[in-house]
């Protein structure tokens, strides 16, 4: 192992991720797959999206694995949700990714899953960096020599195992149905259409001829505008790492997160396969999302931002159904974690089932208007107390009253940047954005003593981002 001290391998709130060679470099991955040889023993299963970083990441991963004394089962590129799928079935002694999701190319971060294919509780995460954290090589007695190094193979029908899988626990009849997917260039380029064409759907596929250095890039469910789902019946959109999806119904309409669990909670409701627990959502989904689960009286229950968050409060009460706006889905009873494949599943076995079209299901709920505003301020610390003096207090009582029943205002502090976020719904975006603008206002005065204008500071950040811009050219 390399000498001294790992600078800064730190889990947040989906595993270590930083800019590849620079903020997450090759010994961090190293010290990392030692580490969780320390911790976990046995044999890994490690998978990986299609950045260019990603094989070298993944070695040194492997690396570190097997000096650590750990087997590694090399996966290959394979969706995040395949490695917590495949997993348990393969006796794994945990799963680990090598992937950045959505985020952009030069990005890369690692993240793993349990031998029950689950995220690591927080104090798993803390042992393992006390393991990476320690200074100098491992003193000889602790270090495996001879038999007791590690192995390294490869699982070379790694998406074959995890399309199997998938279709053993759900096998909608798409026979004749016309099916477009967009596979963002990254880990699902293979498993997706492999899945789909199963079916007997007539499947037409972008974003899979990944080039290393496409992976979301004017692709997938973050720029899920740029897919043309003219001809389709359905069209799903997945983000790097596959654990999520965008939809575009028959029309090419946008069917997001909160629509995608909204027909779903529906549908499994009348049909008595939803869990007491109801679904399980963030802050951040559509006031219309509550709206119209309260009208067919499902039980919901509202979590702060974060996948993790949804998944802990599922598993604590037993949930069915959970997740988030971007698509990151959560269906407890086939998966551990959120699957993009698995949910595309979901919503083509409604679809089927009750003859409809995916926009008819989607209608299940209204989508209000929504404004989101971030109020940069001088720290972390800063945003906290700003999010609960009196002033911004009083402004958001204000807001509150004016919205009344048909909108509501949610402030919070950004907990990984010196952020205040803004965010007001309500049935007319007039009133949603005046309000909005009326609250950051307040936010941005008191952070700043009262001097400025949120306008003017957009204005300062647009010219300052512009002159590097024209510096880097």
């Amino acid at each position: 192992m390399a000498q001294g001290r790992s600078p800064g391998v730190k889990f947040g709130t989906d595993g270590v991720r930083g800019v590849a060679n620079t903020e997450l470099t090759p010994e961090d991955a190293l010290r990392l797959g030692y580490a969780a040889a320390r911790v976990f023993g046995g044999q890994l299963l490690v998978g990986r999206d299609t950045r260019i970083s990603g094989s070298m990441l993944a070695g040194a991963l492997a690396a570190g694995v097997a000096s650590g004394g750990g087997d590694v089962l090399d996966a290959g590129i394979l969706p995040t949700p395949g490695v917590a799928a495949l997993a348990p079935r393969l006796e794994a002694s945990a799963g680990a990714v090598v992937s950045a999701s959505h985020n952009p190319f030069p990005d890369n971060g690692i993240k793993f899953f349990s031998a029950r294919g689950r995220k690591l509780p927080s104090e798993t995460e803390r042992e393992i960096e006390r393991f990476v954290a320690e200074a100098g090589e491992p003193a000889p007695e602790v270090r495996p020599t001879s038999e007791g190094v590690g192995e390294v193979r490869r699982l070379d029908d790694a998406s074959d195992r995890y399309v199997a899988g998938a279709l053993k626990l759900l096998r909608p009849r798409a026979e004749g149905l016309k099916v477009r997917l967009d596979c963002a260039n990254g880990a699902a380029y293979r498993a997706a259409p492999m899945l789909f064409s199963e079916l007997g759907a007539e499947v037409s596929v972008a974003g899979a001829e990944p080039t290393g250095t496409n992976i979301n890039d004017r692709c997938g469910s973050t720029n899920i505008g740029e897919l043309d789902g003219r001809g389709a019946d359905v069209s799903f959109a997945f983000d790097g790492d596959a654990d999520r999806v965008l939809a575009l119904d028959e029309r090419g309409e946008v069917v997001d997160g909160d629509r995608i669990i909204a027909l779903l909670a529906r549908d499994m409701f009348e049909r008595g396969v939803l869990a007491p627990a109801g679904a399980v959502v963030t802050v951040m989904s559509n006031l219309g999302f509550f709206k119209a689960l309260d009208s067919l009286e499902i039980p919901y229950e509202v979590t702060p931002v974060g996948d993790r968050h949804v998944a802990e409060t599922m598993y604590r009460d037993g949930a069915s159904l959970g997740g988030e706006q971007s698509g990151h889905v959560i269906l407890s009873d086939y998966v551990t974690t959120g699957d993009g494949l698995m949910t595309a599943l979901a919503i083509l076995d409604v679809m089927t089932r009750t003859g409809k079209p995916l926009s008819e299901l989607a209608g299940v709920m209204d989508v209000y208007p929504q404004e989101l505003i971030n109020v940069r301020v001088a720290g972390t610390d800063l945003a906290q107390s700003l999010s609960e003096s009196e002033r911004v207090s009083g402004a958001v009582r204000d807001a509150e009253s004016r919205l009344g029943s048909e909108g509501r205002i949610l402030l919070r502090p950004s907990g990984t940047e010196p952020l205040v976020r803004v965010m007001v719904e309500h049935a007319d975006p007039d009133t949603c954005r005046e309000v909005c603008e009326a609250v950051a206002g307040v936010v941005e005065a008191a952070g700043s003593g009262g001097s400025g204008s949120r306008k003017t500071q957009e204005a300062k950040e647009a010219k300052q981002a512009k002159e590097v811009k024209e510096e880097e050219a």
